[in-house]
């Protein structure tokens, strides 16, 4: 469910990335279009969509270039939604903001810290809008939370933790040059599970937390480990101090022995809630009451961006929203190298009718779980092959 943000006029947009990740952007786009709300005026590829991959916009085919300000002036759009890798995310909304475009772009917004600033910085200079991709931050779950939390509903609140089971196969890794890269050449990616895949369990914490903004971090714990043959981690904790605020834990693996529905709880005195953010359903336990649970409904990003610029309506997630999720991101790029498991901690799960070969964390979705349900991280659950942790402070 999503609330349309009609306008006289549909928002022209370029798409920069429309593969991968970028197809459901596609998808979306052409469903805004049919409402009305947006026109897909470009697409930035470094190799042009064919005829096929275009099949829904027949007729009104947009342009391609991959040239992506050369195609922002040619085609005249008002807004651009980038998805891309992410260590071209701050250059591309750069060359956006000085053309005055505005900007839906994917998270993670950049690949380090200092990226992350600069581009906030060229943003506010250029007065335009910039909207970052975290979709669960739409989700009409998260404002029912807080007031949730707000009338002591689960008492006082004792912590934030999320925790996240999937599945990718050793075929994930070899889709893109930069997949499971912390780095090409002098170049930072950082492309490991808490800050791209699962960035949203992270981000979703802070956010039901109210501890998005980057002054609300006063320390990370990390712990990195890698069961695949890869730089980046694929199965990590962390847990982040915040200043007079209860702790936020998040233990995710890509590793999982079955996938499951990510998800934040949010851990009170006299009861718990579970929010499954990709699925905006919440369960609420709490001391002398049956469980409730409730599927909420979801406002879309690029629908929120247009209305904004149609009518004023707030963005759900400027770029100040992120900046502890960016202090996470920092914290993964500098700490040491994620630590590869030992043989025994991991098997080769076989090729099946949805997935290719795969590495597989033995118990992992046990100890994922366990870390969302103490606030605890993998060293502290006895996990044998889990060292102390690396502790950053801003």
């Amino acid at each position: 469910m999503s609330t349309t943000a009609t306008t006289a006029t549909p928002l022209p947009i370029v798409l920069a990335g429309a593969r991968g990740h970028g197809r459901w952007h596609l998808a979306n786009i052409r469903r805004l279009q049919g409402q009305g709300v947006v026109r897909l005026a470009g697409i930035c590829e470094l190799a042009p969509l064919d005829s096929g991959e275009l099949d829904a916009f027949a007729g009104e085919l947009p342009q391609q270039c991959a040239d992506f300000g050369a195609l922002l002036d040619s085609t005249g759009a008002r807004a651009a939604v980038i998805c891309t890798p992410i260590q071209t995310h701050t250059e591309l909304a750069l060359t956006a903001a000085a053309r005055g475009v505005h900007l839906l772009l994917e998270k993670p917004p950049a690949a380090t810290y200092a990226d992350y600033v600069r581009m906030t910085e060229g943003v506010r200079e250029a007065g335009i809008a910039c909207q970052i991709g975290f979709q669960s931050f739409g989700s009409h779950a998260v404002p029912a939370i807080r007031e949730l939390v707000r009338s002591g509903a689960i008492g006082t609140v004792q912590g934030f933790g999320a925790a996240g089971a999937w599945v990718r196969d050793e075929a994930y890794y070899r889709r893109a040059p930069w997949a499971g890269r912390r780095r090409i050449g002098d170049t930072d990616v950082v492309d490991g599970v808490l800050t791209n895949p699962l960035a949203h369990a992270v981000a979703t914490a802070l956010e039901l937390a109210d501890s998005g903004r980057a002054d609300d971090v006063l320390a990370i714990e990390t712990q990195l480990f890698r069961a695949n043959d890869i730089e980046a981690d694929d199965t990590s904790c962390l847990r982040i101090t915040t200043p007079g605020g209860p702790p936020v834990t998040v233990a995710v693996t890509l590793c999982a022995e079955q996938a499951a529905e990510p998800y934040v709880i949010v851990h009170g005195d006299r009861g718990r809630i579970t929010f499954w953010y990709k699925q905006d359903r919440v369960l609420v336990q709490r001391a002398g009451r049956g469980p409730e649970e409730v599927v909420h409904g979801r406002t879309d990003l690029l629908e929120n961006l247009a209305g904004h610029l149609a009518h004023g309506t707030a963005l759900l997630v400027p770029p100040h929203r992120t900046g502890a999720f960016m202090r996470v991101v920092e914290a993964v790029r500098t700490a040491p190298e994620p630590a590869a498991l030992p043989g025994d901690a991991w098997f080769t799960a076989p090729a099946t009718a949805t997935t290719g070969v795969r590495r597989v964390v033995r118990g992992v979705d046990a100890l994922v779980a366990a870390g969302a349900d103490t606030l605890s991280l993998f060293s502290e659950l006895g996990a044998p092959w889990a060292h102390p942790s690396e502790v950053s402070t801003p």
